[in-house]
């Protein structure tokens, strides 16, 4: 068992034989799992607000994750959100995201990857990186708010996955294929996505200020720090 602080995590999937596994795999890994099979009886664990972690699977019998998701948003239930889906397309990724979700794993997926995006909500939820400050941008990840120089900048679902990915980097570099996999955890819609959506943070984060934080760094990546 790894020497890793407890974390208590809800299971919403029907799929039986995943259940086991998945549940299996968290108590190896010191996670306490609870598992509900169907979406009203998962909707109840979940509105007790106990748990560190939901681990929620899209296509349920009775509720929908899409449904129990935005249920629990409305009721001011903020536990992250890891929602488990086959279907990968952009749309149902930001479907997921605008209900609520804090992230999003296409199955089949590792098991070891689960455990690490599990692990990283958790520290979210106890406060660890709900707020970042970088040169005079502040992130606040509670409330998915982002504000420069004093002013209120709206972004786009898919802009806010890239700004997290490399505020939760920063000020260290993170490659082009990482940036994608947080998109589209496999191949994007065409070979000029990514460098389209970076555009669009630019033009959101960057270009009404005088100074750049989203920084190229030739051969590696992207980094968001200061010049």
């Amino acid at each position: 068992m790894k020497d890793q602080p407890a974390i208590m995590v809800l299971l919403i999937e029907d799929n039986m034989e995943i259940a086991g596994i998945v549940s299996d795999y968290f108590e190896l890994e010191g996670i306490e799992c609870d598992h509900a099979y169907e979406g009203h009886s998962g909707l109840e664990f979940a509105l007790s607000d106990r748990y560190d972690v939901i681990v929620l699977d899209l296509m349920l019998p009775n509720l929908d994750g899409i449904r129990i998701c935005q249920e629990l948003r409305d009721r001011g239930v903020d536990t992250p959100i890891l929602m488990l889906t086959a279907r990968d397309t952009l749309q149902d990724k930001i479907e997921g995201f605008n209900a609520g979700a804090d992230d999003y794993l296409i199955k089949p997926f590792e098991m070891e990857e689960l455990v690490l995006r599990t692990r990283v909500l958790s520290r979210r939820r106890s406060g660890e990186v709900r707020r970042i400050t970088i040169a005079d941008m502040q992130i606040d990840f509670a409330n998915r708010t982002v504000q420069r120089s004093g002013q209120v900048i709206d972004l786009s679902p898919t802009n806010w996955i890239l700004l997290e990915v490399l505020a939760n980097n920063s000020p260290n570099v993170v490659s082009r294929d990482r940036l994608s996999m947080a998109l589209w955890q496999g191949e994007p819609p065409d070979t000029d996505a990514l460098k389209s959506n970076i555009y669009k943070l630019r033009c959101r984060i960057d270009k009404p200020f005088a100074s750049s934080l989203i920084q190229t760094v030739p051969g590696q990546g992207l980094a968001l720090r200061e010049s």
